[in-house]
């Protein structure tokens, strides 16, 4: 028997050991569980990406011939008006996540002070979230519709029908509308998350603020908010990314008409209807690049202003303190000066 044979049975036997014995059955335990969601990760979301970021670079359909145009499709997505334009009605669904998070804190912070009904409430808060997004583009659809639910609720009021706007035929107001139904979905949600956050907070400060003489707007002000700080950041960094991709409301109520197009509404209709798949992929790629961008800003932005500078201070409070120790050492030296 060769040298080479002898090696080779050597090494199946130890490998074959190695398998019995319990380490050598944890590693591979490992590394299978490595392996598979590897290759699931590869094959749908890396490949597909870098295949995106090569299609837009070429003008072609679905089936069909390629033709390379370069940065012509990046160049088409900021000269377009239909485009670039549509970014602007993402500014709409920014102002309801203001609003929703604003909403959410302080349902949350009502919840955390114990009220009665507490549990029903919260379970009336969350249930919108867990509907479909196609049915709650349904049940607006039909909310906002001429002389349904909206509007005869209105006229119950005293309304004249006449008086009442056209939820989604007015430019003026659709957006705002739209965006409503994403307030009245996502409120609850976050509701939930800073809830969960609040009631991670000891006890104990409340009743020591209590005793004080903190009223519950101290308690929120100086407990509650800055021990939650981390969640809110989160919250509003994807909050807003995802208004830049709000896509069920507009596409299912209005299909994109009369000006409510968002940025997946009309990128959807280029690349589907249209079948302009290289400049649609090149859309989202530009959609990527601006949502990283906002993440870093609004990072960056929350970094500096909730920064908790030192142990003992904030950095707002060392500033705030410098300047009024720069403010005496003047007036010092403007003393100084009249008693010379």
């Amino acid at each position: 028997m060769s040298k080479q044979t002898v090696g080779a049975t050597r090494k199946r036997r130890s490998f074959i050991e190695l398998m019995k014995r319990r380490e050598g059955q944890r590693g591979l335990v490992i590394v299978l569980f490595l392996f598979v969601p590897m290759v699931l990760l590869l094959t749908f979301t890396y490949i597909p990406f870098a295949k995106m970021v090569q299609f837009s670079f070429y003008d072609m359909k679905y089936i069909g011939e390629r033709t390379f145009v370069g940065l012509q499709n990046y160049i088409d997505v900021f000269q377009r008006d239909d485009i670039f334009g549509s970014l602007f009605v993402s500014l709409y669904y920014m102002g309801g996540a203001v609003i929703q998070l604003a909403l959410a804190l302080f349902f949350a912070s009502l919840m955390v002070f114990k009220v009665r009904g507490a549990s029903f409430f919260k379970g009336a808060m969350f249930f919108p979230y867990l509907i479909c997004g196609i049915a709650i583009g349904f049940i607006f659809k039909f909310f906002y519709a001429r002389g349904f639910v909206l509007d005869s609720l209105l006229q119950m009021f005293g309304m004249n029908i006449d008086d009442i706007p056209m939820w989604l035929q007015d430019q003026k107001i659709n957006n705002i509308a739209l965006a409503a139904t994403s307030v009245w979905r996502y409120t609850g949600q976050n509701m939930i998350l800073f809830l969960g956050a609040m009631m991670s907070v000891d006890s104990d400060l409340y009743e020591a603020a209590s005793l004080d003489g903190a009223n519950k707007w101290h308690q929120f002000r100086y407990i509650i908010l800055p021990s939650i700080k981390s969640i809110v950041v989160l919250n509003l960094i994807l909050s807003i990314s995802g208004s830049l991709s709000a896509f069920e409301p507009p596409y299912v109520i209005t299909n994109g008409t009369m000006g409510t197009g968002t940025y997946f509404v009309i990128m959807n209709r280029i690349a589907h209807e249209n079948q302009k798949v290289g400049l649609a992929c090149a859309m989202a790629i530009v959609l990527l690049v601006i949502i990283i961008i906002c993440t870093v800003a609004q990072k960056l932005f929350f970094k500096y202003a909730f920064d908790d500078g030192t142990s003992d201070e904030s950095k707002a409070a060392v500033r705030k303190r410098k300047r009024a120790e720069k403010a005496a050492r003047k007036a010092a030296q403007r003393a100084k000066g009249g008693q010379a």
